[in-house]
């Protein structure tokens, strides 16, 4: 996809102002790094507040009486069982148990509003028109805005008071300085924070009224991506794809226990079962011994030197200050410590499992 081919956010101009590094991205052209640099980016946004342009993603809204039930039969989050404002994290599923996607859902008065990963969203869309009956909307004439950060409430507070009143996983809409926008106190850093949902014409005027705070800052592709390593939080189409299912993703907390239960949904028979007996294999935290860090494609072995697993994702850890990853190894050497070895330029270097987050999350609940 060559440079003039490729789509612009409504942020666009502001991120080339602000002197971003642009890098293709899900079909964008989008801010990788400014000149701040990840680093920087990462511990600001740990310790003040991170202004991201997550506007390539999908907004789409259902609306019909049955929205819930409806997107029930994609997904195995309990949907249904939402009260207006509230949110949950769940992921469409195939026939075989695995995932096409992973997206938010929010119920609100009419229905829902959905938010799906940018290089998939076509797919979901087409998906959820050829097998739903609620009305699919698609929201192209809105960006969307995260804010994310220990400073995120005081930034976001002082042009919408009603965004404090919002706990972690629920959202409403409000007025953001004079701009219709829906709120929801959620994200993808680990930290507490915001997605702003706003027409696209007022989205860079909001965006500068932000970055004027004294604790905001943009931030790019390569800080979120550290930061969501940090928190633990999958990558579709690196940490989760078609092949794996949500019980060997860890990911087992985000079906609820109706449907466990009632069952109903693509790949249930799989994924059921695999709640009840075991997978065999588990998405891990992997911490390296040394300095080197572990990349996505690194295999992972025992220390007989038995391959186990391979690396999803794998990076430095700015606030770990140290190298971090996460993969899949077979259920049996997946407990938190145990250890095992990352082959790294040919070399098979020592490391072990740990829980995740690797660093604790800063949620507002």
């Amino acid at each position: 996809m060559t440079e003039q081919t490729l789509l612009k956010t409504p942020l666009h101009g502001l991120h080339v102002e602000l002197g971003a590094k642009m890098v293709p991205f899900a079909g964008y052209d989008m801010p990788v790094q400014y000149p701040a640099g990840v680093k920087a980016e990462h511990l600001h946004t740990r310790t003040k507040a991170g202004l991201f342009d997550v506007s390539h993603m999908g907004q789409v809204k259902l609306t019909g009486a049955d929205a819930a039930r409806d997107l029930e039969r994609l997904v195995p989050g309990d949907l249904d069982g939402l009260s207006v404002g509230q949110m949950r994290y769940s992921m469409f599923t195939n026939d075989k148990g695995g995932i096409l996607d992973d997206l938010m859902v929010c119920r609100i008065e009419d229905g829902l509003m959905v938010v799906v990963n940018a290089a998939c969203k076509d797919a979901d869309i087409a998906h959820m028109r050829a097998n739903l009956s609620s009305e699919i909307t698609v929201l192209e004439d809105r960006a969307l805005i995260a804010l994310q950060g220990p400073g995120a409430e005081v930034a976001l507070s002082a042009l919408a008071p009603a965004a404090a009143t919002l706990s972690f996983m629920t959202g409403a809409e409000m007025n953001v300085d004079g701009a219709a926008c829906f709120v929801t106190r959620s994200g993808y850093t680990g930290e507490d924070g915001y997605e702003i949902s706003v027409p696209a014409d007022q989205a860079d005027a909001l965006a500068r009224k932000l970055l004027a705070q004294n604790d905001v800052e943009a931030i790019g592709l390569g800080a979120r991506d550290s930061l969501r390593l940090e928190a633990g939080l999958c990558l579709y189409g690196h940490d989760i794809d078609e092949t794996t299912t949500p019980i060997e993703a860890a990911l087992a907390w985000s079906i609820g226990k109706r449907r466990r239960e009632e069952g109903g949904f693509p790949g249930a028979d799989i994924i059921l079962d695999q709640i009840k007996n075991g997978a065999p294999r588990k998405r891990v935290g992997i911490l390296p011994d040394g300095r080197a860090p572990a990349r996505e494609g690194t295999e992972i072995q025992a220390p007989d030197g038995t391959s186990i697993g391979i690396i999803t994702s794998g990076g430095f850890g700015p606030c770990l200050e140290a190298p971090l990853a996460m993969g899949y190894v077979t259920t049996e050497h997946a407990a938190a410590g145990s250890a095992v070895n990352v082959v790294v330029r040919g070399k098979a270097l020592p490391a072990k499992t740990a829980k995740m987050p690797f660093v604790p999350n800063g949620y507002k609940r």
